[in-house]
């Protein structure tokens, strides 16, 4: 019988990153973690994953891999999650789809989209998504790592773990003449960012809101100067990157730091 398939929302790439296949041990104390279901899209390279509601665009490019998932509204927090990693393992004293081994196989896996709800299917069939279900719609290719292709869905345990990246904070600009749009990624720690700053070459420093997702705006007009980024993690840790986009910069362009928060 066909299963509904949660919705997600695509948005028109990554390095894979080989690792071992870490395990939760036999009997280890469950009172860290808490309970959700799983269930899996964007085809065995992920290709379908590609873009998101973090904004992120192509998770080969910037990073992310194939180990992602897109969250259900209980967890993306309207787009605060992006960028959290979450270790996950497959429920195996409630499912049979688990992966047989020694120990629980878990995977950790970083926010990089929204599983919207679907209020036309109850929650138990087919509205995985629904509030106020915790649900990760993950990468195949991390799903694969703890649960069988043809499990669907499973129950799953899971934590909030911290984010380990390759290189420092990036921030990529667009926008237009009358606001400035900057995507700030690859983020360390607690992976999520609660607030930012900007200054430039000849302006004060500023609040930026949250546009969307990962992205952050300002209304001032930037163009032709240099900018500063105060940014503050979700856990209250703030890095400051001097100077780090230029004053010849221009829409589309990305700067990878030489900044970012501790694991």
């Amino acid at each position: 019988m066909e299963m509904h398939r949660p919705l997600r929302i695509l948005l028109p790439i990554v390095v894979l990153v080989a690792a071992a296949w870490p395990s939760v041990p036999a009997g280890a104390d469950d009172s860290a973690w808490s309970k959700g279901t799983a269930t899996f899209y964007g085809g065995g390279d992920a290709s379908g994953t590609m873009g998101g509601a973090c904004g992120y665009g192509d998770l080969y490019w910037s990073g992310y891999g194939t180990e992602t998932a897109a969250l259900s509204s209980a967890l993306f927090n309207d787009g605060a999650a992006c960028g959290e990693c979450y270790r996950v393992t497959c429920d195996d004293g409630a499912s049979q789809w688990c992966l047989p081994g020694t120990g629980r196989r878990s995977v950790t896996v970083t926010a990089t989209n929204l599983c919207p709800p679907n209020h036309e299917l109850s929650g138990d069939d087919g509205g995985w998504c629904n509030p106020p279900r915790r649900h990760f719609d993950m990468a195949q290719p991390a799903w694969l790592r703890i649960a069988q292709y043809k499990g669907g869905i499973v129950p799953v345990l899971y934590q909030r773990t911290a984010c380990v990246k390759q290189g420092g904070v990036r921030f990529t600009v667009s926008g237009s003449n009358y606001f400035v749009l900057v995507l700030i990624s690859n983020v360390a720690g607690s992976g999520s960012v609660k607030a930012v700053w900007v200054k430039g070459s000849a302006t004060d420093r500023m609040p930026m809101a949250r546009n969307w997702g990962a992205n952050w705006q300002s209304l001032a007009g930037l163009a032709g100067q240099a900018l500063t980024f105060g940014v503050t993690s979700t856990d209250g840790r703030t890095v400051v990157v001097p100077d780090i986009v230029p004053a010849w910069w221009k829409f589309g362009q990305s700067f990878t730091s030489g900044v970012q928060f501790s694991n």
